[in-house]
């Protein structure tokens, strides 16, 4: 049986991660904190259905793309789990690109209504003007100018508010897939991709518990980020601590210090530049740390082995796609092997092919395809890419190994 397939046909994902928390009494536990705030699920909620309100206000209906132009902040939770609960299709993107970049997100996915943070207006703002397709921009966190003001568009909207009658199948969010040629691909996602990836890799690989904190250096809008920070935490009734600026090392060590996660999710280059910093396990507080965790390149077994000799934690290291939503083979804690990929998340079907698709013997170099039940749907508006990277239930990953 795939993993999906044990959820109800009708499923809307809101009530998985969100609902379910206040529905079972726990409402008032905390989920998130950010800056010197701190928001129990029950805000959470609060802040998802007001945003679903607003948007609907907005004219924004089931399947009406949302862009999400926002940093790791309250923002991005509400207008992401508010749109999902209106059948909407929330599609956040980067937030360090250029105008250029935000028009062709626009563009591409012909978004209805953006959601912009202040601090990033200045440079999306000649995208939002020009957009071909966008009606409306919410402007969250500062002055709104020529625009509408999130904030004051939340208080208007109803605190109450029914999921709206999704299949388990239906389309829920985009993430854009960069690549290394042409312009960046929109992974379509399903309603139950995120219920796969938390239940196999969070909770039978990480082993994460209501009594985690999360911290993540990856962003919201990346893949890795969304699951990190975003709903791995929300699938167990865990803690999540947003950081909305650059991941330095000095200011990371520092958020691990005073909120003290007991999970940290990094990036290789990340953990090399902590480790360069000086006398870092002696000035900060790292104690809390149970487990460090790696994607997005292939971890030297150099900064592996430093790492846990300097702060006594090991470092989990795995690879995942924007298009498998999260991580796919990894190494499980206690049984690190430096410098592998480690072994398929529980539920994931590894295999190496030649260019025809045969498998290859082994010791021979050839391309990683993968079976899952995250795997997207497929590229919004390119067939061709498409079925250049889907073979039935397997995806080419582009990954040779």
């Amino acid at each position: 049986m795939n993993a999906a397939d044990v959820l109800p046909q009708q499923f809307n994902v809101v009530t998985h991660f969100v609902d379910r928390h206040v529905a079972e009494g726990r409402g008032g536990a905390p989920a998130f904190h950010y800056e010197e705030r701190t928001l129990t699920y029950a805000d959470v909620q609060e802040l998802a259905n007001r945003s679903g309100n607003a948007l609907r206000e907005l004219g924004v209906g089931m399947e009406d793309r949302v862009l999400l132009i926002c940093l790791d902040a309250p923002e991005f939770l509400g207008t992401f789990w508010g749109a999902l609960k209106i059948g909407a299709v929330p599609v956040p993107v980067n937030t360090m690109m250029r105008s250029a970049d935000y028009l062709y997100f626009l563009n591409d996915s012909r978004a209805k209504v953006a959601v912009v943070s202040a601090p990033l207006l200045a440079e999306a703002a000649p995208a939002l003007v020009e957009a071909t397709y966008l009606r409306h921009v919410l402007i969250a966190g500062g002055s709104p100018g020529q625009f509408l003001s999130w904030e004051e568009r939340l208080g208007r909207a109803a605190a109450s508010l029914e999921a709206a009658p999704t299949s388990r199948d239906d389309a829920a969010f985009w993430l854009y897939s960069s690549g290394s040629t042409g312009f960046p691909k929109g992974a379509v996602h399903l309603q139950h991709d995120m219920v796969v990836c938390a239940d196999t890799y969070a909770k039978r690989v990480l082993g994460l518990r209501p009594t985690d904190r999360v911290f993540s250096a990856a962003k919201l809008f990346f893949a890795y980020g969304l699951g990190n920070a975003g709903y791995f935490p929300m699938a167990v009734g865990a803690q999540s601590v947003l950081y909305p600026h650059r991941p330095m090392p000095e200011p990371v060590f520092e958020v691990i210090a005073r909120y003290r996660p007991t999970i940290f999710f990094g990036v290789p280059t990340l953990y090399a530049a902590m480790l360069a910093v000086k006398e870092a396990a002696a000035r900060f507080d790292t104690s809390s740390l149970r487990l460090c965790v790696s994607a997005g390149e292939a971890l030297p077994e150099e900064i592996y082995t430093r790492w846990r000799e300097r702060f006594g934690v090991e470092i989990i290291d795995g690879i995942g796609t924007t298009e498998i939503l999260h991580i796919f083979l990894s190494n499980r804690p206690g049984e690190s092997r430096p410098g592998s990929s480690g072994l398929p998340v529980p539920g994931y079907e590894a295999s190496i092919v030649d260019d025809e698709g045969r498998p290859v013997p082994q010791g021979e170099i050839g391309n990683l395809r993968v079976k899952g039940d995250s795997i997207m749907a497929y590229y919004w508006n390119k067939h061709e890419k498409t079925k250049e990277t889907l073979f039935g239930p397997w995806i080419q990953t582009g990954d040779k190994y």
